[in-house]
């Protein structure tokens, strides 16, 4: 695989032309404006696949909220994901509302989602890309764990507040130093760091909090 093309932090989210269980989609032109976590799955009727779709699922409407879409993907065939996703309907009374893509290995590819040591399957990837269509944040799971969606949907939320106030703290916002508060960008003058203290609440000049603007 030629590693260049993967997708890093920053870059724009390569342009795919693919169809889903609710028809032809375009990234990330369709998702202008808006949010979305594109995640892949290594396969249809699996247990721990369903497991996930259903958590998702779950918190469909949460991550809707925050303007964010959610599109599945794996390199099963449409077909397939239809009728999966008409199991889960009858055999667990969830209805999966979002698209599921079917990819095929050069789509797969192109993302970074076929680690050949893991099988010919795409492993658990996670990418969320803002409302200008920019790579944001990736995750890769190995096929044998499922994902925490409570991460994911606090990552989204982290993101968008970071983006408008400020970077965030491990495990925020329950921080076990500044809770939900957002961290000030240290200093990068002298001037600034004598000041700074006088300013914001501060374990020293660079290590200073303001709080969450709700």
């Amino acid at each position: 695989m030629d590693v260049a093309t993967f997708p890093l932090l920053g870059d724009s989210f390569p342009e795919l032309a693919v169809q889903t269980t609710t028809g032809p989609l375009n990234l990330p032109g369709d998702m202008n404006g808006r949010w979305f976590v594109l995640f892949s799955h290594p396969a249809d009727f699996t247990p721990v696949c369903t497991t996930e779709f259903v958590a998702f699922q779950n918190r469909y409407e949460e991550f809707r909220a925050l303007n964010c879409e959610l599109i599945g993907m794996s390199v099963d065939q449409v077909f397939s994901h239809i009728k999966w996703v008409e199991w889960i309907k009858e055999e667990l009374k969830v209805n999966i509302e979002f698209p599921i893509i079917a990819a095929n290995d050069t789509i797969a590819a192109k993302l970074g989602m076929l680690h050949p040591s893991k099988g010919s399957n795409t492993v658990r990837a996670v990418f969320i890309g803002d409302p200008a269509g920019k790579v944001r944040l990736i995750l890769y799971y190995p096929q044998e764990i499922g994902r925490n969606i409570e991460e994911i949907l606090r990552a989204v939320k982290a993101l968008q507040i970071a983006d408008q106030q400020g970077a965030v703290p491990a495990n925020w916002p329950h921080n076990n130093l500044i809770g939900d508060r957002i961290i000030v960008p240290p200093a990068t003058d002298r001037k600034t760091a004598e000041t700074r203290l006088k300013t914001y609440d501060c374990y020293d000049w660079w290590f200073c909090h303001k709080p969450l603007e709700k």
